[in-house]
């Protein structure tokens, strides 16, 4: 949904405020979407308690709007994967020096040369 995030940007600093903010604002919409969600299931819930048939009828476009949201918000939290997942092979490919093991410690890279 956001588009190619890396080719905005320059240096490490802003790609990582960049992404943070790329989350922050996936994660907003994606919880609006889901609060709008609890609010059409409690109505579709209190439309089929109801059996009044203008109400049942109802219960279709509102489960229809229900669906599109999902469908939303798979493709938000798909955008979020995707952004964090070429987050961190930036991060990795842009530290040639090395890279922090789970110990803390720094695995050193030999680069060769070609």
């Amino acid at each position: 949904m956001e588009g190619d995030i890396f080719e905005e940007l320059g240096n490490t600093t802003q790609v990582d405020s960049r992404i943070l903010q790329i989350f922050q604002k996936n994660l907003l919409q994606a919880q609006d979407i889901l609060n709008q969600n609890r609010l059409l299931i409690n109505e579709i819930n209190q439309n089929h308690e109801s059996k009044r048939p203008d109400n049942l009828s109802r219960n279709v476009g509102l489960i229809r709007e229900l669906n599109s949201n999902i469908r939303r918000v798979v493709d938000l939290y798909a955008d979020l994967s995707g952004s964090f997942t070429k987050s961190r092979e930036a991060s990795s490919e842009g530290d040639s020096s090395g890279t922090l093991k789970s110990d803390g410690k720094i695995n050193q890279k030999r680069i060769r040369s070609t």
